[in-house]
């Protein structure tokens, strides 16, 4: 296998997640054309493809950034070396120990004053990405949340008619399967949600937004786990329906 063809997989392909989420969206818009999770396929897939902006916006370099930090670099040098020059050069470094101990201090204070400002000029453009970056992933938990919230009234025990339902009791008219698809396409949803979060920093290699992104799939592994358990239980009493009954076997002796 060539290097480029290893490559491929090791990296997201956003080609490949917007085809995924567009192809999910027909399959839930033709087996549930009503439903509100409908709109939120649609969502996902607009966020999808804003995901794949951000990701190539976080690898460019902003060059106004730099051209900026660059001058305000060279002109806080000439700030500071315009503070010193003044000084008289021939006179004795301190004429007392008060004195240098003074000096020494606003030496001090200066290099730190420096230091600070250099530090903020040369973060200024991780900072910027991290914003765009967090506030992309803030994105992705809020739909992983109305997600969630799509699937949490679709109880497998108003299928399965376990106790007699409350009058406040939200009542759906789908079948055991289309249940199941309707679960199974919210998981789908979160694991492509989880995919986005990756592919939007993966160009962008930078604690902050690493750790908001581990949190975000831990958030969608969650609400998949659950929603998981509800179909399991359904395919429980799938199975459980379809078992042939169990003939007694025959008393032996018997008329």
């Amino acid at each position: 296998m060539s290097q480029s063809g290893a490559a491929m997989y090791r990296r997201l392909d956003p080609a490949r997640i917007i085809e995924t989420a567009r192809t999910l969206r027909a399959r839930i818009g033709e087996r549930f054309p009503e439903a509100g999770l409908l709109k939120v396929a649609e969502e996902v897939l607009t966020v999808s493809q804003e995901s794949t902006s951000c990701m190539r916006w976080l690898a460019r370099p902003l060059w106004y950034v730099r051209v900026l930090v660059v001058v305000a670099f060279v002109f806080v040098l000439l700030v500071a070396a315009g503070a010193f020059l003044p000084l008289d050069r021939r006179v004795a470094l301190s004429t007392s120990v008060a004195d240098f101990l003074q000096g020494l201090d606003a030496a001090v204070n200066q290099i730190v004053l420096i230091g600070v400002a250099l530090f903020f000029l040369t973060t200024w453009e991780t900072r910027l990405k991290r914003r765009r970056a967090l506030e992309a992933i803030r994105v992705l938990r809020s739909l992983a949340h109305i997600v969630d919230m799509h699937q949490l009234t679709k109880d497998p025990e108003q299928i399965l008619r376990r106790g007699r339902p409350t009058k406040a009791g939200r009542i759906h008219s789908m079948t055991r399967f289309e249940l199941a698809r309707y679960l199974t396409y919210c998981s789908e949803l979160l694991a492509i949600l989880s995919k986005l979060a990756a592919l939007t920093v993966q160009e962008f290699n930078e604690p902050v937004t690493l750790d908001a992104v581990d949190d975000v799939q831990d958030l969608c592994n969650g609400l998949g786990q659950k929603i998981w358990q509800k179909i399991v239980i359904l395919d429980t009493a799938e199975r459980r329906r379809r078992r042939p009954p169990r003939i007694p076997a025959p008393v032996p002796g018997g008329g």
